[in-house]
């Protein structure tokens, strides 16, 4: 295992530095959090993943989940429940909730960068605790008061497990073919019955109870997602003669390639009709109130992604630093010492197309949050103008994370060479491990389509003029150093580019079918994130550039050269990309809606 796997220094370079924390603290709810509150969280959260979490990531991996049959039981890891409670223990699970309602009232900037932290030491262990604190937050929301009395508290607690039951056998990602029905009983509870595939943390033996937030029909309902309910539907349920065992059967788990340690289970619901859930909120309403989960999950699923680059990073760092091998190409002599491998130019290339990647995606995930808790808690035009900008940059903070960090922990595999490929390192679980990010919550195709057929206009397209605002105020701060100023013209260019292709693409959708128009969405969604990140990474530098030039010394001195020339890598080696993708979309070739089907053989 590497000696670090996430940098708290970045982590507070973002939060004090970078990121507008005063605006945060001046909101009436975040008031008891200044920056000093802010970095004691941090710490505290660092030394719990040290002492919970991280020391369990490959063991997880190595003694998997797995499924009893002789005694129906889902296996995990021993310290699995100890590090769950911990965290409950900790207030780490639902923390941002109201004081009122248990919780500490903290800002989504602070569990975000918390998250980041979770996921870098063991991501495994910490999606436990970030799927109870997304459905039991579901409950507070939406739920009676009875629901929330009977489920809340032991969720926030650690001792309940929670989950997110949508996908079925039938409906993966298209939920208005679910078909899990559910019957109304004279007590007010319903018959619940149907299957649910894909359920992670759907069940293992060490948790008390386990309660799953499941999307049904009910009779009558209408046909298509205006007809879907949210019910709770716990594992264990109160009856007259006490608790009894719930009608949901584990049907066993599915083999992954990666994340073993997390359980992801296949669930019958209602075999012996007996299963009952129990209404969340109105009927018919269950999509909208999931999508409140869903959204919430997909910064999530960037920390995720985001979290795992980190760790990839420092162990590929490390072993640069410590792996003698070769010398230079101008050094012939073989009686000469070798060099480490991070003096190779390659390997340098490799370790800052990491870097860039992961602190970029780290910054991008930070930047999400704290326009969540402006748009959930300022008011008027701040309010309004956060909203849109968390609106359109959803899709971008779930999947420029999750597919960019697939090739970023390549290339730290890439950095260890063969050893990188063997278990006796940690980038082949890595590797694994984040190549499921780019599925979760929505796959990269569906978000693409998002952000191309909905966000960039949303509001006449409102939300794309304020981001591109917004790069402005960076790049006028930028021009104002000498050493940046190119590189506030290269952003500029960039941004020119992608509101020409966008204002272009918006033009095909008027003129064609919509097939035509979100047919290489993807490809745009990719392009958004490359110019969103230089912007980020711009940003980064201005900051860093002002601190050297102001005197900074020491281990700050080496972090802001770090930091401006990381920047420098990004807009030399990656922004150009998007020339090649600009190119793409505005070509008139069809090729992948004109081709017949039968010619891809």
């Amino acid at each position: 295992m590497a000696k670090e796997y996430i940098s708290i220094r970045n982590l507070k370079f973002m939060l004090h530095e970078v990121l507008d924390l005063n605006t945060i603290n001046s909101l009436p709810k975040y008031q008891d959090y200044d920056a000093e509150a802010y970095d004691m969280a941090i710490d505290t959260i660092k030394d719990l993943s040290d002492t919970y979490l991280y020391p369990i990531f490959t063991e997880m991996d190595k003694k998997k989940a797995y499924y009893e049959e002789k005694d129906g039981e889902v296996k995990v890891h021993p310290g699995l429940q100890k590090a769950i409670k911990a965290l409950g223990d900790g207030g780490w699970i639902g923390p941002y909730t109201s004081y009122e309602k248990g919780g500490q009232q903290m800002p989504q900037l602070l569990l975000n960068t918390a998250k980041l932290i979770m996921n870098a030491a063991n991501a495994n262990a910490a999606a436990y605790t970030l799927l109870t604190d997304g459905a039991s937050n579901l409950i507070r929301a939406f739920g009676s008061q009875e629901l929330h009395d009977a489920y809340v508290p032991k969720m926030m607690a650690g001792d309940w497990q929670g989950t997110m039951c949508l996908t079925e056998p039938q409906a993966g990602s298209s939920l208005s073919d679910i078909t899990t029905s559910a019957s109304p009983n004279e007590d007010g509870s319903y018959n619940i019955k149907g299957q649910k595939i894909y359920i992670s943390g759907g069940d293992y033996e060490t948790t008390e109870n386990i309660i799953h937030l499941t999307l049904a029909r009910m009779d009558g309902a209408p046909a298509g997602t205006k007809g879907i309910s949210l019910f709770v539907v716990p594992k264990y349920r109160k009856a007259v003669d006490g608790v009894v065992k719930n009608d949901v059967t584990t049907a066993g788990l599915y083999g992954k390639m990666g994340q073993k340690g997390y359980v992801a289970a296949h669930l019958m619901m209602g075999e012996r009709d007996d299963c009952k859930g129990y209404l969340v909120g109105a009927p018919n309403r269950g999509l909208p109130y999931m999508f409140q989960m869903m959204n919430e999950a997909r910064i999530g699923t960037g920390a995720m992604a985001a979290g795992t680059a980190s760790a990839a990073y420092y162990a590929s760092l490390q072993y640069a630093n410590e792996r003698p091998q070769g010398r230079h190409p101008s050094n012939k002599d073989a009686t000469q010492p070798q060099v480490l491998i991070i003096e190779h130019a390659d390997v340098r290339r490799m370790l800052l197309f990491q870097k860039a990647i992961t602190e970029g995606s780290i910054a991008i995930v930070q930047l999400c949050a704290a326009y969540s808790d402006i748009a959930e808690n300022a008011t008027g035009q701040q309010k309004e103008d956060a909203h849109l900008l968390l609106e359109l940059l959803t899709p971008v903070v779930k999947s420029f994370p999750s597919e960019w960090g697939n090739l970023s922990v390549s290339a730290g595999m890439q950095v260890l060479g063969g050893a990188g490929y063997t278990d006796d390192f940690p980038l082949e679980q890595y590797y694994r491990d984040i190549r499921v990010n780019a599925i979760y919550e929505g796959t990269t195709t569906i978000h693409g389509m998002d952000i191309l057929g909905r966000k960039v206009m949303l509001e006449k397209g409102k939300a794309l003029k304020l981001i591109l605002q917004e790069m402005k105020g960076t790049m006028a701060k930028a021009n104002a150093i000498d050493s940046l100023k190119s590189y506030a013209g290269q952003l500029e260019t960039a941004a020119k580019t992608l509101h020409s292709t966008t204002m272009h693409l918006i033009d095909v959708a008027m003129k064609n079918k919509p097939e035509v128009f979100l047919s290489d969405a993807t490809l745009y969604l990719e392009f958004f994130g490359i110019v969103t990140v230089a912007w980020l990474w711009l940003k980064q530098g201005e900051v860093a550039q002002k601190a050297i030039d102001a005197g900074a010394e020491g281990d700050d001195y080496l972090f802001y050269q770090g930091k401006v020339h990381t920047m420098k890598y990004y807009f030399e080696y990656e922004l150009p990309k998007i020339q090649a993708l600009r190119d793409r979309l505005v070509s008139e070739e069809r090729l992948t809606l004109d081709i017949d089907s039968a010619f891809i053989n």
